[in-house]
């Protein structure tokens, strides 16, 4: 693993494999929540198969996650990253809400 001074890794993110990864921080773990949720939504394709996922329980597990880590970072997030992870919260509800209401 490729580490700053500090101690956190790199800061533009590090190689692996074929593509570069994200710098480790609150913002890049939300984000990845976000696509994972996305995905068991049936929003995102599958990058090998093309296919749709549809995947309630996982799409819940992911958003209930998130959740989760709004409720225990109250309080302790910048602005931006209550924001974010605010609205992250919010459009994944709704949009569980409007996919379970067509399954």
């Amino acid at each position: 693993m490729t580490e700053q001074k500090n101690g956190k890794g790199s800061p533009e993110g590090e190689r692996q494999g074929g593509c570069v990864m994200p710098a480790v921080s609150f913002t890049s773990f939300i984000l990845s929540l976000n696509t994972t949720a996305l995905f068991h939504l049936g929003d995102i394709p599958h990058p090998e198969t093309g296919r749709k996922v549809f995947d309630l329980e996982l799409a819940r597990h992911a958003i209930d996650t998130l959740a989760m880590l709004e409720e225990k970072t109250k309080g302790n997030l910048d602005s931006e990253e209550q924001e974010l992870v605010s609205r992250v919260v919010y459009e994944l509800k709704m949009r569980f809400i409007k996919a379970k209401g067509g399954a």
